[in-house]
């Protein structure tokens, strides 16, 4: 048996944990979405952290949506 050479993160042994249940298809889909939506919310608030720190405006925004149109 191969021996990890870097110990798994509190994240991973929850994950291990979890992932000896047998969840239906419903609840996999669930956690799918749960665990997605927790990522997409954490890159959004650092996205809107740098996009204050830079002072950036919907203008700005629009202007780089329509930029090679």
């Amino acid at each position: 048996m191969n021996t990890l050479k870097y110990p798994l993160s509190n994240a991973q042994m929850e994950l291990m944990k979890l992932l000896g249940t047998n969840l239906s298809d419903n609840d996999l889909k669930e956690l799918k979405t749960v665990l997605a939506r927790f990522f997409a919310e954490r890159a959004m608030d650092k996205a809107d952290k740098i996009w204050d720190k830079k002072g950036l405006t919907d203008d700005d925004m629009d202007k780089w949506l329509n930029e090679g149109n």
